[in-house]
């Protein structure tokens, strides 16, 4: 299981910071192939399933990855670390 926030080390918690941030382009690509299967199956095959399960899915997991960035900022912010 992993720590919360507060108990990580200075170090750690800059570590996790740059793993975050190398992890952003991969989330970048995620989200967009999602929105690209939802925009090829509307036009291909009109509205359906699989228009709209990737964009909820797109939707659940940008909700999940802007909260863990937010709660590092804020973590960050609280200990005057860069």
């Amino acid at each position: 299981m992993e720590k919360d926030l507060s108990q990580l080390t200075n170090q750690e918690l800059i570590g996790k910071k740059r793993a975050i941030e190398t992890r952003n382009t991969v989330n970048a690509v995620i989200l967009g192939v999602l929105a690209g299967i939802a925009i090829y199956s509307t036009i291909t095959h009109g509205l359906g399933l699989m228009t709209f399960l990737p964009i909820i899915f797109a939707f659940f997991v940008a909700n999940s990855w802007n909260k863990d960035k937010k709660a590092l900022k804020k973590e960050i912010e609280f200990r005057n670390l860069k």
